[in-house]
């Protein structure tokens, strides 16, 4: 491949694969216009409080507060956030992630996708925790497929219902890896223990995290419907970034048919699922998936829904 070539894949991959390009505005430390839409998917957040955060450098950082569980409880506010990769914020990114609070940031992205992307850019005083979770060799499939610039090639690989396929299989990956089932059990952990706001993020802020945040959310008996709309709040905050990486990868040369990348930039309820189905499968039940999947004992499902519950 041509240098030309290779820098062009690495800066499209870069869009792709590490995080949504970012609008003009919200580098500019304004909301996001997707945040305009938030009601369409989730309960409308008390007046003191924002489901969509502002933080320059994102479009999918939110508040988990505000949620009714089973018995009529509420979550708390400002206490577990989620996004996607904070390697790229700028300066005003890293004021406003100060201004939370924050404790810890958990970190889902894999080795690979750390070394590609690089570290967050955090404020002083939030420790980052590193907790990988594969995604079954999706990161490194789609700068292959991609890379390749070949559209008989993508097509083979994508087209169809096969990057959906992919996606289901990277979904029940989370669950089926013990390494991976350790991972989000830690992170659980590490969200039940912390003494002050924690946030989530892995590379898009969708598909790990979003299984980790509708694990959370289960646990402290908030129901299956509210999780699934949070989770599906993904598509309305990232809609417009990710319409702008298939314009600028079809613009590279890099991909004929760009929207062949919808089911891999999307989260779908197919997907989660999948993971859910899965976890069901393997376990017997969501209970059983928290306490024999991911090592979770009575005590720390206790400290959690503590934690996150007023």
């Amino acid at each position: 491949m041509r240098t030309g070539a290779r820098a062009a894949t690495a800066l499209t991959l870069a869009l792709v694969l590490a995080g949504p390009l970012v609008p003009a505005a919200q580098a500019a430390g304004t909301s996001p216009p997707a945040a305009r839409k938030t009601q369409a998917y989730a309960p409308a957040p008390a007046a003191a409080h924002s489901r969509v955060l502002t933080v320059p450098g994102t479009v999918n950082a939110r508040d988990t507060g505000g949620y009714r569980t089973y018995d009529g409880a509420t979550t708390r506010w400002k206490t577990l956030y989620r996004t996607e990769s904070l390697a790229k914020i700028p300066p005003a990114g890293v004021t406003a992630l100060a201004g939370l609070g924050l404790r810890a940031v958990i970190d889902l992205r894999s080795p690979s996708e750390v070394q590609a992307d690089g570290a967050d850019r955090l404020p002083a005083g939030p420790v980052p925790v590193a907790l990988p979770v594969d995604d079954t060799g999706l990161y490194l499939f789609i700068a292959q497929v991609v890379g390749s610039a070949d559209p008989a090639a993508q097509e083979a690989a994508l087209g169809g219902n096969r990057a959906a396929q992919r996606m289901r299989t990277a979904y029940r990956g989370f669950v089926t890896s013990a390494a991976n089932r350790a991972a989000l059990g830690a992170a659980i952990r590490r969200i039940a223990d912390s003494t002050g706001p924690v946030v989530v993020h892995c590379t898009a802020g969708k598909d790990r995290t979003g299984v980790l945040i509708d694990t959370v959310l289960r646990a402290v008996g908030v129901p299956q419907s509210t999780t699934t709309a949070d989770y599906l709040l993904s598509n309305d905050l990232r809609a417009a970034a990710d319409r702008a990486v298939r314009d600028q990868v079809k613009q590279l040369g890099l991909m004929q048919n760009p929207d062949l990348l919808i089911p891999l930039q999307e989260v779908r309820t197919e997907y989660l699922a999948a993971f859910r189905d899965q976890a069901e499968h393997d376990y017997g039940s969501f209970g059983r998936f928290l306490t024999d999947g991911l090592g979770l004992d009575p005590a720390t499902l206790v400290r959690l829904r503590l934690r996150l519950v007023a």
